[in-house]
């Protein structure tokens, strides 16, 4: 039947499928190996067609190639690569079998034949001595040389070198492939000059020496260096110079989806036995043809031209014969001439971008009327000149594909004139010309138009954050935790700032949280130095709903310079958005924008060191035993004073670590306020029970002041409750401080001043502090005050003129407190408040404003 291909079935396999693509190789003599994915590798012999061995090994086999010799079989499985002697395999094969059956013979290879224990090995070649494998390890490819055994299959195998490459994104892969689940291997062939005398097998192929020169580079033309070829899934096309040191693994060319093969086609018979060019093939139908081509862009010398062109796809599989390429999509089995694709360049000045991607334009495939082939082994003729294949189905069918001997004739009438041929050609060279412009435009237009989403959100942020007025509305917007830590015998305050998105927006990456630090006396200091810090923490991608966490040391030991403002505040810099393109920006302040989110205050309440309970029966009990000894120590002391009085001029003892002198501010709050606003049943209390005495309001109070904090920033103390309504502290200056609450009662007349409200008394909580250390009173007396206001804040509705008097006397008892603290902060007076030191104007001033805090406390109804 001239003209139509003649298929033989010789054997069924039936496997359904396999974990890897298959592949057949013609071994010794008449056998073929069949490799189908699983974790056997079958034995057939063409001349009997019958299958003649089964090779069993410990997992599912992904290549296999044999030695020059034809002594060993190396086999690469999912846990190394196994080495099997050939003829032993041959003698079990001609052995008869104990029950005289024709059923093959089974062989299982143990570890003991385990060559190279490497896992994942996808691709076997062997190159004389070396032995190179192929794996993926992460996100590279990693292509390793052995130096293989010579004499048996138990000799040693040393690593010689290795290399990798990254594995190359956004490669389109067939449906085929996803719906059967077979993994692609990599395609490793071995190209040789010319002028090599290496011997050839079925992955090596010499190429003519211009072309070998032009693509892999003179040095290894004169070193007569074997090159590598590898044909990656991810659509790179790879080389390795074998011979040359300090070689590495290039990238010769992309053809952007899996490459299914490499090979070498002969397209004229002017150096029989040499390949002029070399093919590779997509598994999406890319056909490239690597050919030399005559005219530089000078209009001299030879270059390395680069054809493509498409075909119907999906390719599963394909070979080369010659000048023809034998490939299957599954559905059918085609032949593409590859002399079109090259006729008519010699002799012929043609410009080096008229000629690319017009190779073979005219050239369609053929069909042969053969389907579901998946694999397919080198082709061969037999004595009449028919070109045969041997071809495995998906059905495990082990066919043979004779060819008519017509087909060369038939096609070579499919070309029309040179003159058409070359329109064509630099028609479609124009065209890519277009599509490669075309190309760099939409990679730039994608560029732009990702810079403009993302400055699409930094404006979005920005009128987010600055059309909330008050800063508790801000969707953007920080709260802090302040904890004492010890590190190298040194306390520290640290503050740990969050950030929290409750935005509908993506913070990406060029924001920055910058956070300023700056005492209270610092703002009153006009002109004078700054004494603020500021601290920057750069982020990334903080999804709408997170929490950014960032610590920053806030306060050594010993620093009494609070309240402290902690002002927050985002910056986007537009350096990191556009690049170098930020640096034309007229002005260098327009480069960053800086939205304000919120101000946190960290006053002492924040900044105190609660002594555990340990601690304060320890310091009772020190106390009650020296009771004696601090009465007769303080007579002595009295005595001491009042001798270096007289007889140095009036000069007293600055001070007394036993007995210093004590000073004291209290806030009187309305017991019925501290109800209405705090939740007492959180701690267990109901404010509506009998159980609720005078000294649970007075610890709910204390707990809350401890705790809570207005403005955000709460204590991150992990102590015991407090149990009683005295809490012993260390202030930040190192002073000790004691805070008291109780319940007291009070004449409203007295306090307040309303004539309409009476002589009625009210039960009130007093919250009293005492220490040595004036600054340390006037800094908690301002923070009580502080937290009071917001009590006020969230007290419910009340008689408009009772709101207004006391909210006008919180307020003003607040700026005569940071007045206060401004001025013991500037003039450092906190240590001559002690018995008989000098008094200037200003300390005379200080002690008037103490003393009226201490005699009149404020009372919050």
């Amino acid at each position: 039947m001239e003209g139509r291909c003649a298929v033989e079935t010789w054997a069924e396999f039936g496997f359904s499928g396999s974990s890897c693509t298959p592949r057949i190789k013609f071994g010794v003599g008449t056998d073929v190996f069949l490799c189908i994915g699983s974790d056997e590798v079958c034995v057939f012999s063409t001349q009997e067609r019958k299958l003649t061995i089964v090779i069993q090994f410990p997992g599912p086999v992904s290549d296999l190639v044999a030695s020059h010799d034809k002594q060993l079989l190396f086999v690469a499985c999912w846990s190394g690569v196994y080495c099997v002697s050939l003829q032993s395999l041959l003698s079990r094969a001609q052995s008869p079998p104990a029950d005289a059956s024709s059923s093959p013979a089974v062989l299982k290879i143990s570890s003991e034949f385990l060559l190279v224990p490497e896992e994942g090995v996808l691709s076997l070649l062997l190159v004389g001595s070396v032995l190179l494998t192929l794996s993926q390890r992460d996100a590279s490819w990693v292509l390793t040389l052995y130096n293989s055994p010579k004499l048996s299959a138990s000799s040693s195998c040393e690593m010689l070198t290795s290399f990798s490459l990254p594995v190359a994104s956004g490669v389109v892969h067939s449906d085929t492939d996803r719906i059967t689940g077979r993994r692609r291997r990599p395609v490793l062939i071995c190209v040789l000059s010319e002028t090599s005398e290496a011997t050839l097998t079925d992955d090596h192929f010499r190429l003519e020496p211009v072309l070998f020169k032009l693509l892999f580079g003179i040095d290894a033309a004169l070193a007569k260096s074997p090159v590598i070829l590898c044909g990656l899934p991810d659509g790179c096309l790879c080389f390795l110079s074998l011979s040359l040191p300090g070689s590495r693994l290039r990238v010769l060319h992309s053809l952007e989806q899996p490459v299914v093969f490499v090979g070498a086609s002969v397209v004229t018979e002017t150096h029989p036995g040499h390949a002029q060019c070399l093919v590779a093939v997509g598994e999406l139908g890319r056909v490239v043809l690597i050919t030399t081509e005559k005219g530089g862009p000078e209009g001299g010398g030879n270059i390395a031209a680069f054809i493509e062109r498409c075909v119907p796809a999906p390719v599963m599989c394909g070979r080369v014969d010659k000048n023809c390429l034998y490939y299957s999509t599954g559905s059918d089995l085609l032949v593409l001439d590859l002399s079109e694709g090259s006729s008519g360049r010699d002799g012929q000045e043609r410009d080096v971008e008229t000629s690319r991607n017009t190779g073979f334009a005219l050239q369609r495939p053929t069909s042969l009327n053969v389907c579901r082939v998946i694999a397919l082994a080198e082709p061969t003729r037999n004595t009449a000149g028919e070109v045969q294949l041997l071809g495995l189905s998906v059905r495990g069918r082990l066919q043979r594909i004779s060819l008519p001997v017509g087909r060369d004739d038939a096609t070579s009438f499919k070309v029309a004139s040179t003159q058409v041929g070359r329109g064509v050609r630099d028609l479609l060279s124009a065209i890519g010309d277009v599509c490669e412009r075309a190309s760099t435009l939409k990679t730039d237009i994608k560029s732009k138009n990702q810079i403009l989403r993302h400055l699409n959100q930094v404006i979005n942020i920005s009128f987010l954050l600055i059309s909330s007025t008050k800063s508790e509305e801000k969707p953007i917007r920080c709260h802090a935790i302040t904890e004492w830590s010890r590190l190298l015998q040194k306390d520290s305050l640290n503050l740990t700032c969050v950030l929290n998105n409750s935005s509908p927006y993506v913070l990406e990456r060029g924001w920055t949280l910058s956070i300023t630090v700056c005492p209270l006396s610092c703002s009153s200091s006009a002109g004078g130095e700054s004494s603020s810090v500021n601290f920057s923490f750069p982020f990334h991608n903080l999804h709408a709903g997170e929490t950014l966490e960032v610590s920053l040391p806030l306060a050594a030991a010993g620093d009494a310079s609070f309240p402290m403002t902690v002002s927050c505040s985002l910056v986007f810099s537009l350096s990191s958005l556009l690049g170098r393109e930020a640096a034309n920006l007229p002005d260098s302040h327009s480069r960053c924008i800086s939205l304000p989110l919120n101000t946190l205050t960290v006053d002492w309440l924040h900044a105190l060191w609660v002594d555990s309970p340990a601690t304060i029966q320890k310091m009772a009990a020190s106390q009650c035993n020296n009771t004696t000894v601090d009465t007769i120590q303080a007579f002595l002391s009295s005595r001491r004073i009042r001798r270096r009085g007289r007889g140095q001029g009036g000069e007293q003892s600055a001070s007394n670590p036993e007995r210093e002198q004590q000073h004291s501010a209290s806030v009187r709050v309305s017991s019925e306020l501290l109800r209405d606003t705090l939740v007492l049943k959180s701690s267990g209390l109901d404010p509506q029970g009998p159980s609720l005495a005078s000294q649970n309001v007075s610890l709910s109070l204390l707990e809350w002041l401890l705790a809570e904090g207005p403005g955000g920033v709460r204590t991150g103390r992990q102590g015991d409750k407090i149990s009683s309504s005295v809490v012993h502290a260390r202030g930040p200056n190192g002073h000790t401080v004691k805070l008291t609450a109780k319940e007291v009662k009070n004449d409203l007349q007295a306090n307040v001043g309303e004539e309409s409200m009476g002589k009625e008394s009210a039960t009130t909580v007093e919250v009293q502090v005492e220490s040595s250390s004036i600054a340390a009173v006037c800094g908690l007396h301002h923070a009580v005050l502080r937290r009071v206001q917001t009590l006020l804040q969230k007290a419910p509705e009340r008689a408009v003129s009772t709101e207004t008097v006391q909210s006008l006397a919180v307020r003003q008892a607040l700026q005569r407190a940071e007045h206060l603290l401004q001025q013991i902060q500037q003039s450092r007076v906190s240590g001559a408040f002690v018995v008989g030191a000098p008094t200037g104007p200003m300390t005379q001033s200080l002690i008037a404003v103490y003393r009226e805090l201490r005699e009149n406390p404020f009372l919050i109804i």
